[in-house]
């Protein structure tokens, strides 16, 4: 499995400890420095099941300039699906964390304990 991370936060901290201490295989990806792709974010979003909408942090500064709570601008549709994963993938610091890709295909935005557990289950 793979987990996406910033260092800086502590439900990415915290995931990681639990992958430690259930023993887990896994690779960490640093995704502010190994930015994702689009075609690797529409990968994810396949394999979460969720829309970019779903995954972006909103109340980050890029989420501000961006001006992504204007639904006209933005719309949350299948018309604005592509302009979202373009912002996600020019501003990485949108995307929600920590994302883990699961063994089985699927993967968890793994925010809580119950969530690392879910993947480890895979």
């Amino acid at each position: 499995m793979e987990i996406w991370i910033n260092p800086a936060c502590s439900k990415c901290r915290g995931a990681l400890a639990l992958l430690d201490a259930e023993g887990a295989d896994y690779t960490v990806r640093r995704y502010l420095e190994d930015v994702p792709t689009e075609d690797e974010i529409r990968a994810v979003l396949d394999r979460l099941g969720l829309e970019p909408w779903d995954i972006t942090r909103t109340q980050e500064q890029a989420a501000k300039e961006l001006n992504l709570k204007d639904r006209e601008a933005w719309p949350r549709d299948a018309s604005g699906r592509d302009r979202w994963v373009r912002a996600l993938a020019e501003h990485p610091k949108l995307i929600q964390r920590p994302i883990i890709t699961a063994d089985d295909g699927t993967a968890v935005v793994a925010r809580t304990e119950e969530a690392v557990r879910d993947a480890l289950s895979r």
